[in-house]
């Protein structure tokens, strides 16, 4: 091969090798791109932004590696046998394995929370705190998430290197003037406190929203004419999101005088409340309201599963 070939093909190839690493994305970068989807995830499944945050990147590679770049999967979920989306072929623990492909990285980071919440193997990370990374590091690799088996240090040594931690607590979450104006409510208002059942209500007179708090859980009385769609604008969250915190599908409507919690609720009852006697027209879903408890806890704490009914005199557990 003639010298001035042999010089425009290695020009070329340190052209590419070149191009390949300045388009490579920095750890920093990832976490400024990333860490408000974390975060918003965490306010809606409980899973901490840290660990989320620290999981995308380990899987990854901050974006980098093939299954992020060609199939949008930063989290090397594999396709099992439920998944009808795209998929691709990537050696993992085995050659040629199967892993989900998703239309978007967003895509990618919500069905990983879907897979987490959805997944009973995992049911037991969410009675942990949300702000306990290091449980939750281990308790991933125990539920089997990984087969590497130094994934849980890999977790927290990124969390604490990266200050990741700090994700927990909220920081740069858009939506913060809206949660705490939500929480200095008071008397301020010259609003009157009336009992309902189990609720403490007030009445924001700068916006006519009824709002309160139950189990610790800030929510609004939905008022004539709401919809789901009206409330979540009025206090400035996703339809979607509003929908979870009241574990509330589309096909349900809402009615005037519901609480409807603008915040997730808590695990169990922490107002003191024990039990609760099921009376006539009572469901589940309508327990787990009253008391600010998410539906799939007060199932679990009861040993039960959608599938099972409930009778008048059935004495339900709230912790």
């Amino acid at each position: 091969m003639p010298v001035y070939r042999i010089f425009l093909t290695l020009i070329f190839t340190f052209s590419v090798i070149n191009l390949s690493f300045s388009q490579r994305i920095s750890r920093e970068e990832y976490i400024l791109k990333y860490k408000e989807v974390a975060i918003e995830h965490m306010e809606i499944y409980g899973i901490p932004a840290s660990i989320k945050m620290a999981q995308a990147i380990l899987e990854s590679d901050c974006g980098n590696s093939r299954l992020a770049r060609e199939a949008n999967n930063h989290f090397g979920i594999k396709c099992r046998n439920d998944w009808k989306g795209e998929t691709i072929r990537h050696n993992d623990d085995a050659k040629n394995e199967c892993f989900r492909v998703y239309e978007s990285v967003e895509d990618s980071f919500q069905d990983h929370s879907d897979f987490l919440d959805n997944s009973p193997r995992y049911n037991s990370l969410f009675d942990l705190k949300p702000d306990d990374y290091r449980a939750w590091a281990h308790g991933l690799k125990q539920a089997g998430y990984a087969t590497n088996p130094n994934y849980a240090n890999l977790l927290i040594t990124l969390i604490e290197e990266n200050n990741l931690y700090l994700l927990d607590q909220g920081v740069n979450v858009t939506y913060s003037d809206i949660r705490k104006k939500r929480e200095q409510i008071s008397d301020s208002y010259g609003s009157a406190k009336v009992n309902v059942d189990n609720y403490t209500v007030m009445i924001d007179r700068s916006s006519g929203l009824r709002t309160g708090y139950n189990n610790g859980v800030p929510y609004i009385l939905a008022n004539n004419g709401d919809n789901m769609r009206s409330v979540a604008k009025a206090v400035g969250i996703s339809e979607k999101k509003l929908r979870k915190y009241n574990d509330l599908p589309y096909s349900i409507p809402i009615s005037e005088g519901d609480a409807l919690y603008i915040k997730r609720k808590k695990k169990k009852s922490e107002n003191g409340y024990l039990l609760y006697q099921v009376q006539e027209g009572d469901t589940m879903h309508g327990i787990s309201r009253k008391f600010g408890i998410r539906l799939k806890n007060l199932y679990r704490i009861n040993g039960m599963t959608e599938s099972d009914s409930i009778n008048p005199g059935l004495q339900v557990r709230l912790r």
